[in-house]
């Protein structure tokens, strides 16, 4: 099984939270649930990509010129670097962090994470 294959599941529940939050109206915690999909989906250029569209999307809507501009350089970096290992991970992919910057994984995304890397084994 690839990363893509066990990892998708937990983005898609990650994103579908997401739209959750934001129908109730919930942007912060919503926009938890993104960065969440980021911190899991991070080593697979397709989902990777999926989820900095989707902070785009957020950002178009709240009309946050910083988000925006912020994913529109991350998405290039994400169909761009993915492939070649350059993730700085745990990183949650919001222009409120620097793009390059690692940082820790929270545990429930590291047990995720340990699921997925079982799953490929």
């Amino acid at each position: 099984m690839t990363f893509y294959q066990a990892a998708k599941p937990y983005v898609e529940e990650k994103l579908k939270a997401y739209s959750q939050a934001i129908a109730q109206g919930n942007y912060y915690e919503g926009f938890r649930h993104l960065e969440d999909a980021h911190v899991i989906g991070q080593h697979s250029t397709k989902l990777h990509c999926l989820t900095h569209y989707h902070m785009l999307i957020h950002g178009i809507k709240r009309r946050d010129l910083k988000e925006v501009a912020g994913q529109v350089f991350r998405l290039v970096g994400a169909a761009t670097k993915t492939a070649i290992g350059f993730i700085p991970n745990g990183n949650t992919g919001g222009a409120n962090i620097s793009p390059f910057k690692p940082l820790p994984i929270s545990q429930s995304n590291q047990v995720i994470l340990d699921k997925i890397k079982h799953a490929q084994s």
